[in-house]
């Protein structure tokens, strides 16, 4: 008897999962699994984080997601179908994952997004390529739901005949029809009946709901799975992942116990009141499912390849004047900037001169075709060129872009590196390039911050605007705020002293380097501090001779670092934008900017370029606005 992990979160399930993708990793190799799945709560956010954790272990990713499903049609947005289902789908091969990210973009689109992302079976049944699998039975899940009357009571009854008092007297009927449309959509081969009993002992009516199942399974033939429902790696870490649904519910751990003790409804109980959301063993699950549920979660496994999401980079075709390629039109520009800065800046005014610019440019040009990057180079200057052309003010280039000649040649920047000795390998280093990666160089675009939305709209309109997209970054629990949460959801202290303790922590910019040289599992802004800002906190803990963090707060800043690095939010990039060679919601998530309508680009930075995503960064600068005021100002005859 087998099993695999197929029902997982990790903190991509923002203030829900705990488990960041490489503890995962470390987890299941520890318990022997060959593969696991991640099914994060309506996102593929955390897709390329978990395949490389997953392939460093030597483990087998399974892609998918535990898709938000309306229980009526999803474009009506309205407090009347706010109530939502839940439904766990995997992607079989390539296929499949790009089958499910159109399906994650099409849950956040504005006529069916509301609170969260979702979609309904319809739109499931008009989507679906064949290429995914599904189950559905887990509490929560409509074949679950459809059971009751009224499932919440059942799920909140504190006894297996309690929960049963609200059985619809026909359930075997609307669950064999439900059970018949998921068949319908997925195809039979495809579709998967999930007994969920990891937390029976908490949860009464996950026995009833098993039993009902298996019943409806049995007559029907179709096929059952056993499923954990994992939201951290072990029970022990049970304690930290309610600290995040306190957040997520912005209460506190005394307040979830006092309603829960006195019998009100809290939302996300279960987490309070067991530790069994964990990964858990075989020999854990053995003891709750059939040799067949257990065996069929290895089917599905194996029905799901191996293949790879990464991919080279992959540019934006530039289009070039005068039937030139792009390497052809990059020399052209390059000769001209020559001619135009070089010439008539009388900079080559002798040969040692000219030949140092030319050997610098000939070498720059050969690393730029052989690494095939001029594309990118046109692609920025011809940003920076519609700002000088708007009569807008770039910035003069920002970091290590001044390194390179092709940049100042062509207009990107305005510093000379040759002039200034600066180094082209601090910009871009084809060392570190190799067969499965290209690296791509990174030219920061500094604009005027109230210009920046006009140049976002350009480079739509010159390369599409469903090609074109701004991109996903998330706010993690880091230093001060991952104590701060710590000591509210605990109720530790007044809000006063709160702030008094967490302002004696550096932020984490100002001590970047030095986290850097520290081991990367002991990488925190909170041990930092307590290693060599001592003094500062002996008030409330300290390390002793041992190594061990003692005090009357220790327990607490103990917690605060294991919960540094957790993801808690998600918001818009301040600069990156991601210029495709395709539509972006088929090959990238595309989710709902928070409190906002536009759609961005679901992934963060490196995962986007892992993916051949290109990004390039555009910055507003309110200081390039106040120059360019002050210059018109001056132009204009109104100051002198």
């Amino acid at each position: 008897m087998n099993w695999t992990p197929l029902h997982l979160h990790t903190h991509y399930s923002l203030l829900d999962g705990l488990s960041k993708p490489s503890r995962v990793a470390e987890r299941c190799s520890e318990l022997g699994y060959s593969s696991c799945a991640v099914t994060d709560h309506g996102t593929v956010s955390g897709a390329v984080a978990f395949t490389r954790a997953m392939k460093e272990r030597d483990i087998k990713p399974i892609l998918g997601c535990e898709l938000y499903l309306s229980q009526h049609n999803a474009t009506i947005r309205d407090k009347t179908n706010r109530q939502l289902s839940h439904l766990v789908v995997l992607a079989k091969n390539l296929n499949g994952w790009l089958n499910l990210i159109k399906i994650v973009s099409r849950s956040n689109d504005e006529d069916v997004f509301y609170f969260k992302p979702r979609i309904d079976l319809s739109i499931l049944e008009e989507m679906n390529d064949g290429n995914l699998i599904a189950f559905s039975g887990h509490p929560g899940s409509d074949l679950a739901n459809v059971l009751f009357t009224n499932f919440k009571k059942a799920y909140n009854a504190p006894s297996y005949d309690e929960a049963a008092a609200f059985l619809k007297r026909k359930w075997k009927e609307e669950c064999t029809k439900l059970i018949s449309r998921y068949i319908r959509i997925f195809g039979k081969e495809n579709f998967f009946v999930e007994i969920q009993l990891i937390d029976k002992d908490n949860f009464p009516a996950a026995e009833l709901i098993a039993e009902c199942l298996r019943d409806v399974s049995r007559e029907r033939k179709t096929p059952t799975v056993a499923t954990a429902d994992s939201h951290y790696p072990k029970k022990e870490d049970a304690v930290d992942q309610r600290l995040l649904v306190c957040s997520a519910l912005k209460t506190t751990l005394k307040k979830v116990e006092d309603r829960i003790r006195n019998g009100e409804d809290v939302g996300l109980s279960c987490f309070f009141k067991s530790n069994n959301y964990h990964i858990p063993s075989i020999e854990e699950m053995k003891c709750l499912h059939t040799e067949e549920e257990m065996d069929n979660s290895l089917v599905i496994a194996n029905m799901c390849e191996e293949y790879d999401i990464l991919s080279h980079p992959m540019l934006p075709k530039y289009k070039c004047p005068e039937d030139m390629d792009e390497d052809d039109y990059l020399k052209f520009l390059c000769r001209d900037g020559w001619k135009r800065v070089l010439v008539t800046d009388n900079k080559i005014d002798t040969e040692d001169k000219k030949q140092l610019y030319l050997d610098t440019l000939l070498k720059e040009f050969r690393i730029i075709k052989e690494a095939k990057l001029a594309g990118y180079f046109l692609v920025v200057r011809d940003i920076v060129q519609f700002v000088k052309n708007q009569d807008w003010l770039p910035g003069p280039g920002r970091g290590s872009a001044a390194g390179s000649l092709v940049s100042y040649l062509i207009g990107i920047t305005k510093v000379d590196p040759v002039e200034f000795d600066l180094i082209f390998e601090r910009f871009y280093n084809a060392g570190r390039n190799t067969q499965d990666h290209i690296s791509l160089p990174d030219v920061d675009i500094d604009v005027p911050s109230r210009k920046r939305e006009h140049i976002i709209e350009y480079i739509k309109s010159k390369y599409g605007k469903d090609c074109v997209g701004q991109m996903l970054t998330f706010g993690r629990l880091q230093g001060r705020s991952a104590l701060k949460e710590v000591l509210r959801a605990h109720d530790a202290c007044s809000y006063d002293e709160m702030n008094n303790i967490t302002k004696r922590l550096p932020q984490e910019h100002e001590i970047s380097d030095q986290l850097q040289e520290m081991d990367k599992e002991d990488r925190s802004v909170i041990k930092w501090a307590l290693i060599n800002m001592g003094d500062e906190l002996k008030d409330y803990c300290r390390i002793d001779d041992e190594g061990k963090i003692v005090g009357d707060y220790s327990k607490l800043f103990d917690q605060a670092i294991r919960l540094e690095g957790t993801y808690k939010s998600q918001g818009k990039h301040a600069a990156g934008v991601v210029i495709s060679s395709q539509t972006l919601s088929h090959v990238c998530p595309m989710v709902r900017e928070t409190n906002g309508v536009e759609k961005i680009a679901g992934m963060e930075m490196e995962d986007l370029e892992a993916m051949g995503h290109v990004k390039f960064d555009i910055l507003g600068v309110s200081l390039l606005d106040k120059i360019m005021g002050i210059r018109n100002q001056l132009l204009r005859g109104e100051i002198e």
